[in-house]
């Protein structure tokens, strides 16, 4: 197990995730923040692209898992998206999500609502 991290921040998503019926209709906008536990030292020599994941291609499967998808909760969202990364690239050992509801549907002033779970490559 490594220390290293890949840190994707602030992907903005409008996904379908809500136990109320208008959040079961109507997209809303989420922003997800992806924590890759990969060992970056063989990039971190030979400064070559194919020695890292590539984390465009883990943010479009992240996107379209989010989007094109609809959760009840956004503990199954982001237990979807952990799969998605750990099945992008075999180096990802680690995966640290955080999955924030940027209008959450309560009478109280929240700027957002959350959860982060973090699983590990078997």
């Amino acid at each position: 197990m490594t220390d290293d991290r890949l840190l994707l921040s602030g992907l903005r998503v409008m996904a379908l995730c809500g136990a109320l019926p208008e959040e079961r209709d109507r997209a809303q906008p989420f922003e997800l923040n992806v924590d890759l536990g990969v060992d970056l030292a063989p990039a971190g020599l030979s400064d070559e692209l194919g020695d890292t994941v590539d984390y465009g291609a883990v943010c479009a499967a992240v996107a379209a898992a989010a989007e094109g998808e609809q959760f009840t909760l956004m503990e199954t969202m982001a237990h979807r998206i952990v799969e998605v990364c750990l099945a992008a690239d075999p180096r990802v050992q680690q995966v640290t999500v955080e999955v924030r509801k940027l209008r959450p549907p309560v009478p109280q002033h929240l700027s957002t609502s959350g959860v982060r779970i973090t699983r590990h490559s078997q």
